[in-house]
């Protein structure tokens, strides 16, 4: 046995008792004391359900071990793997990186082209059917398109995805949707181009804004637009966003300020869903809730009269963790199971020690066995170390 597999044995152990160990905390959110199991908006109540987890049958798992690979000890089948392709960046966004910056894990370090289609081959062919590529900024990796290309031709991967800033991306854009590209996030948490210089640090405003209407031309539907939420800086643009949805088909996805190492997380700078809701429900007649897939990480809406849709992604104040079918791997070839947990093991490394997929396997079925049900809650979160945003990917 190998040594990077000693002790993770302990790991496959098998539970029985999934729906007890799913239910109470997922059932409603709280914020500062007050439950937001429902919301009130413009006469109607719209119901905040928690999500349920994708969930293979027990026969369904002891029949199939390499799917099982994918299934963690609450019954959850892991179906979406986010694959952090460089840490590096073209913006400074306040809540992604600390002010004097983030040390870099040496290029060598990083996993190759080679090492990133190997892994996500072997997580493709045990069930994932989804993958996001992020960063850092993942356009501004010299080998974008081919990465693009072969992904997207893995038997049985039905989406891939990127998340970006768009600063780069307007002019690459074509011939990454040639390349099998196909969902989009952009991410802007400004509509104004002098409070965009001040919360990334760099100019290019108006570069994102032409890579969300390009986006749109080529016929991505929904492009969606990832917003960050913090109370005094962009709380005023709530509805200024939604109006991005009124004449074309863009989700925007209104994200609750999270803690990270190196943002200065603060609860006070954080603007809870039901606000948020309350302000668009008060804004907007119609604010209607979309019946969610499972595994949906957003509530999503819509608004009468708006070809696009407005989303909340809660993770702070009602998490859906009960419903999480999301692995990461990060640029240095660690695997991460849960965002805001410290625990990651590395799969560069057994690779380049000579492992074979079965290895490979053994380790990551290990870790995916070890996530916990959910994560800590927002106070928790912001005591408990973990690597900058930037480190994980978006």
């Amino acid at each position: 046995m190998r040594p990077y597999l000693s002790g993770f044995s302990a790991g496959f152990t098998r539970f029985h008792s999934v729906k007890s160990k799913l239910k109470s905390q997922s059932q409603c959110g709280v914020y500062h004391g007050q439950l937001l199991d429902s919301y009130h908006v413009e006469g109607s109540w719209s119901k905040m359900y928690a999500t349920m987890p994708e969930k293979m049958s027990e026969d369904a798992v002891k029949d199939d071990p390499v799917s099982n690979m994918l299934v963690d000890s609450f019954g959850r089948l892991h179906t979406y793997l986010r694959i952090s392709l460089t840490e590096r960046c073209n913006l400074r966004c306040q809540y992604c990186m600390p002010a004097e910056g983030v040390e870099l894990t040496p290029n060598p370090l990083i996993m190759s082209q080679t090492e990133i289609i190997r892994l996500a081959n072997l997580f493709v062919s045990s069930g994932v059917n989804k993958i996001r590529l992020t960063g850092g900024e993942p356009s501004i990796r010299k080998d974008i398109e081919e990465l693009c290309s072969q992904l997207s031709n893995l038997k049985g991967l039905k989406t891939l995805a990127m998340t970006t800033n768009g600063l780069a991306l307007a002019r690459k854009l074509p011939k990454l949707k040639e390349c099998g590209l196909n969902l989009l996030n952009i991410s802007l948490d400004t509509l104004v181009p002098a409070k965009f210089e001040f919360m990334t640090r760099r100019k290019g405003h108006e570069r994102v804004m032409e890579s969300i209407y390009k986006a749109v031309d080529l016929g991505y539907n929904p492009v969606k637009v990832n917003c960050v939420v913090m109370r005094g800086f962009n709380d005023d643009e709530i509805c200024d966003f939604v109006e991005l949805t009124k004449d074309k088909p863009i989700n925007v996805r209104f994200i609750e300020f999270m803690p990270f190492d190196g943002n200065v997380w603060n609860v006070k700078k954080l603007v809870s869903y039901a606000e948020m809701l309350d302000i668009v429900g008060k804004r907007y007649a119609g604010v209607k809730r979309i019946q969610d897939h499972p595994t949906e990480t957003a509530k999503n809406f819509t608004v009468d009269g708006h070809q696009g849709t407005v989303s909340f992604i809660t993770s702070m104040t009602n998490h859906f963790c009960s419903g999480c079918n999301r692995l990461r791997l990060l640029a240095d070839g660690n695997l991460k199971v849960c965002l805001f947990g410290p625990s990651e093991v590395s799969l560069r490394d057994p690779i380049r020690d000579g492992a074979d997929d079965d290895e490979l396997r053994q380790i990551i079925g290990a870790a995916v066995k070890r996530k916990k049900a959910s994560h800590a809650g927002m106070f928790d979160i912001a005591k408990t170390p973990n690597r900058p945003m930037i480190h994980i990917g978006g």
